[in-house]
């Protein structure tokens, strides 16, 4: 007998997933961009780690944002570009970074090379501008300088630093949590800023580029400041389009939990904390709605994971990849399919090295933890049509007069085949789970399990790091009700055919 039942009401589509999605974000921070995505022994000719370029090639990211985080708001892009010997070394504001751990940054890596290393993984840039301590005239010419083919000294000093054709750059983030570390802005002095960027950044779009930009708001975790935002945008002389095209949301989860100190209780009270995302998109998309629409604004939570204490600035915000992070990155995943008709973007926190990454290295090695292993069994999702789904699941109690779901679920088909993705969040007991697919019988099921064999407090290494990756795993099949036995704190994906 099934403890859940997962019925996927074929007909009944959510919205487009966009592989945005799927989106990833590196900062200056810690080792993610020094000795994580650039310059190390085992480096390429251009300088960018060949093992890491590789792991991040086969993932397929969709869209990549860059360089911030709170150093955006205190980042000037043209201390990093032209050679590098000329180029001036800075502060670094807000963290410490590389091996030596020092608050200092060589603008080694900079906007070509974060271009070029997109460019050879072939994933989209996003780009956030300076607000903070930034000027109006600094992003555009930013953009300027990345995008336009024309004949200016800006297009020539691109060519001149060795890319002759625009970069073509369309996603542009106008700040980064400019109620904080971006400044410490209310919400209405915020939008005034974002007016007069947006002025001087947008106007180029379908003027000097063939391709649009799309602007992107910093938004807010407390949603009476989006509100409040929105406000103050619509009470202008802008008329009836907004000059915005997405509104963010950041999301961490964990900060009090040390996952190898930890007992089950706190696993649910932190997979619940992750399940909270839900309510932020439904909070800030009720926002949107009020003032605007959502059909012409979209949700981005592009910084979302978890963060633990062991993560903090002197180590470069380093911690473990477990299991049970794995774990919540599932259930986010699903969460964000269940949106798709709001959501357009999302990235999770950080790429290398830092905070809930998907690949660690060190001088030697690089290799994949188990949120990667997510994230590719999350990828036949990516492009289709998100499925509605109704899930029965037993509940556990936690703290804050809140239930854990113990099984979530999500789907999605690309018009031949169906794909369902099934997560079991206790991790305590095995879960056994129906599946019933309305109007379809299918002629073959493919599935495959994640963690089967590992505790949730269970991290990776790089001599481990081959145990974490998908095995198949049995299913039964009684015309279009599949069973399958997901143990505690596993991932599930079912290919239907």
């Amino acid at each position: 007998m099934a403890d859940a039942t997962v019925t996927v009401h074929s007909e009944a589509v959510v919205g487009h997933i966009n592989p945005e999605f799927h989106g990833h974000f590196s900062e200056h921070l810690g080792r993610c961009v020094y000795e994580g995505l650039w310059h190390s022994d085992s480096a390429d000719e251009d300088g960018y780690r060949e093992d890491v370029l590789e792991l991040i090639k086969d993932l397929d990211i969709p869209v990549l944002r860059w360089p911030g985080g709170c150093f955006a708001d205190d980042y000037h892009w043209e201390d990093g570009v032209g050679p590098q010997e000329d180029r001036p070394r800075r502060r670094n504001l807000f963290w410490a970074q590389g091996p030596e751990e020092v608050p200092e940054e060589s603008n080694a890596f900079g906007t070509d090379e974060f271009l070029q290393f997109c460019e050879a993984v072939g994933t989209e840039p996003y780009l956030a501008a300076n607000v903070g301590s930034g000027d109006p005239q600094e992003a555009a010419d930013w953009v300027e300088y990345c995008n336009y083919d024309g004949d200016t000294e800006l297009a020539d000093r691109r060519r001149e630093n060795g890319h002759d054709d625009p970069y073509e750059v369309k996603y542009w983030g106008l700040g980064n949590e400019n109620w904080g570390c971006g400044g410490r802005m209310s919400p209405e002095q915020y939008a005034r800023e974002y007016r007069r960027f947006a002025t001087y950044v947008g106007t180029q779009s379908g003027l000097m580029f063939e391709h649009d930009l799309e602007l992107i708001a910093c938004g807010f975790e407390h949603h009476e400041w989006n509100r409040r935002f929105l406000e103050e945008i619509a009470d202008s002389s802008w008329g009836p389009e907004f000059p915005l095209d997405h509104l963010t949301l950041h999301h961490y989860y964990g900060q009090t939990m040390t996952v190898s100190e930890s007992d089950e209780d706190d696993y649910d009270t932190f997979l619940a904390d992750a399940l909270e995302t839900d309510g932020h998109i439904e909070a800030i998309a009720g926002a949107i709605d009020a003032i605007a629409t959502t059909r012409d604004i979209g949700v981005i939570v592009d910084e979302w994971g978890a963060w633990h204490p062991e993560a903090v600035s002197e180590n470069g915000l380093e911690q473990p990849g477990t299991v049970l992070d794995a774990l919540s990155a599932a259930a986010v995943l699903d969460i964000f399919n269940d949106h798709s008709d709001v959501v357009t973007m999302s990235n999770i926190a950080q790429t290398i090295n830092v905070l809930q990454c998907l690949v660690e290295t060190d001088e030697d090695e690089a290799w994949a933890r188990p949120t990667y292993h997510v994230f590719d069994s999350y990828a036949p999702h990516k492009g289709n049509d998100a499925i509605q789904t109704s899930v029965s699941t037993p509940t556990r109690d936690v703290e804050d007069d809140r239930e854990l779901p113990l099984v979530q679920g999500s789907a999605s088909t690309d018009g031949d085949e169906t794909f369902i993705s099934l997560t079991n969040l206790d991790c305590r007991e095995e879960q056994t789970v129906a599946v019933t697919v309305e109007g379809t019988t299918p002629d073959a099921v493919e599935a495959t399990l994640l963690f089967g064999d590992h505790e949730p407090s269970a991290t990776v290494t790089p001599d481990n790091a081959a145990e974490f990756e998908p095995e198949a795993t049995d299913v039964d099949v009684d015309g279009n009700t599949i069973s399958v036995d997901l143990p505690p704190a596993t991932v599930a994906t079912l290919t239907l055919s």
